[in-house]
């Protein structure tokens, strides 16, 4: 259940930081540079809230290497919708791969 519950609570807090670091660059990209650094500040103190706690819940169930992995895996899955929908990013065989990579650093970090 812990592994499920860090999963849940990577993906709320991917979700802030893909914000944080990429969400500027659509709907403050004519504001001044500190502008979008305050804003993106205030979305990753959010971030923060969730992902420093879900880290120090998940490493009673997983090695640092796996949640690290783990987190790759979930900033990609929260990316390419991101990408796609919000910043009208075309799809391409580039992410196919991307996953495929992982999904490899998957195996290998979980494998017994």
């Amino acid at each position: 259940m812990i592994g499920w519950k860090t999963v849940a609570m990577l993906a709320v807090s991917n979700i802030f930081m893909t914000f944080a670091w990429y969400g500027h660059l659509k709907d403050l990209k004519d504001k001044p540079l500190m502008v979008a650094v305050l804003a993106s500040w205030g979305i990753a103190f959010f971030e923060y809230l969730v992902q420093v706690p879900a880290n120090r819940l998940g490493h009673q169930v997983f090695s640092l290497g796996q949640l690290k992995i783990l987190q790759e895996v979930i900033t990609l899955s929260v990316f390419i919708p991101f990408a796609v929908i919000f910043m009208k990013e075309k799809l391409t065989w580039n992410y196919l791969g991307a996953c495929c990579c992982l999904a490899g650093a998957v195996f290998f970090m979980f494998r017994k």
